[in-house]
Protein backbone atom coordinates (compact mmCIF):
# COMPACT_ATOMS: atom_id res chain seq x y z
CA UNK A 1 0.00 0.00 0.00
CA UNK A 2 1.43 3.64 -1.01
CA UNK A 3 1.15 6.46 1.40
CA UNK A 4 -1.28 8.63 -0.66
CA UNK A 5 -3.67 5.37 -0.63
CA UNK A 6 -3.39 5.10 3.16
CA UNK A 7 -3.95 8.95 3.54
CA UNK A 8 -7.47 9.02 0.91
CA UNK A 9 -8.33 6.13 3.15
CA UNK A 10 -8.47 8.23 6.56
CA UNK A 11 -9.67 10.85 5.31
CA UNK A 12 -12.40 8.79 3.53
CA UNK A 13 -13.61 7.49 6.40
CA UNK A 14 -13.46 10.58 8.23
CA UNK A 15 -15.60 12.21 5.92
CA UNK A 16 -18.38 9.41 5.94
CA UNK A 17 -18.45 9.33 10.08
CA UNK A 18 -19.51 12.97 9.52
CA UNK A 19 -21.83 12.88 6.93
CA UNK A 20 -23.43 9.92 8.95
CA UNK A 21 -23.52 12.44 12.11
CA UNK A 22 -25.11 15.41 9.64
CA UNK A 23 -27.62 12.78 8.24
CA UNK A 24 -28.24 11.68 12.13
CA UNK A 25 -29.07 15.09 13.21
CA UNK A 26 -31.14 16.23 10.56
CA UNK A 27 -35.11 16.50 11.55
CA UNK A 28 -37.41 13.88 10.31
CA UNK A 29 -39.44 15.36 7.65
CA UNK A 30 -42.97 14.35 8.25
CA UNK A 31 -45.06 14.83 4.69
CA UNK A 32 -42.88 11.97 3.33
CA UNK A 33 -44.02 11.34 -0.49
CA UNK A 34 -47.95 11.57 -0.49
CA UNK A 35 -47.86 15.04 0.70
CA UNK A 36 -45.63 15.88 -2.06
CA UNK A 37 -47.63 14.18 -4.45
CA UNK A 38 -51.21 15.98 -3.02
CA UNK A 39 -49.41 19.41 -3.23
CA UNK A 40 -49.29 19.41 0.47
CA UNK A 41 -45.62 19.16 1.03
CA UNK A 42 -44.63 22.95 1.23
CA UNK A 43 -48.39 24.87 1.37
CA UNK A 44 -47.63 27.79 3.74
CA UNK A 45 -44.29 29.50 3.33
CA UNK A 46 -43.66 30.54 7.14
CA UNK A 47 -40.71 32.71 8.63
CA UNK A 48 -38.82 29.46 9.53
CA UNK A 49 -39.23 28.50 5.79
CA UNK A 50 -37.51 31.30 4.25
CA UNK A 51 -34.53 31.83 6.72
CA UNK A 52 -33.91 27.67 6.93
CA UNK A 53 -30.75 28.38 5.54
CA UNK A 54 -29.40 30.20 8.71
CA UNK A 55 -30.47 28.25 10.57
CA UNK A 56 -29.23 24.50 12.18
CA UNK A 57 -31.03 22.46 9.83
CA UNK A 58 -30.35 24.47 6.69
CA UNK A 59 -26.42 24.13 7.17
CA UNK A 60 -27.10 20.51 8.00
CA UNK A 61 -28.67 19.97 4.64
CA UNK A 62 -25.86 22.02 2.92
CA UNK A 63 -23.19 20.31 4.50
CA UNK A 64 -24.85 16.78 3.94
CA UNK A 65 -25.01 17.82 -0.02
CA UNK A 66 -20.87 18.62 -0.35
CA UNK A 67 -19.88 15.61 2.01
CA UNK A 68 -22.24 13.49 -0.43
CA UNK A 69 -20.08 15.43 -3.26
CA UNK A 70 -16.90 14.59 -1.64
CA UNK A 71 -17.65 10.89 -0.97
CA UNK A 72 -17.82 10.02 -4.40
CA UNK A 73 -15.44 12.34 -5.64
CA UNK A 74 -12.91 10.63 -3.17
CA UNK A 75 -14.49 7.10 -3.65
CA UNK A 76 -13.67 7.48 -7.66
CA UNK A 77 -9.83 9.05 -6.48
CA UNK A 78 -9.55 5.60 -4.41
CA UNK A 79 -10.59 3.12 -7.09
CA UNK A 80 -8.15 4.83 -9.89
CA UNK A 81 -5.25 5.00 -7.08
Amino acid sequence: MSVPFIILTVVFAAVCLALISAILLQKKRDAGGVGSIAGMGNVAETYWDRNKGRSMEGSLEKWTKVGGVVIAILAIVLCLV
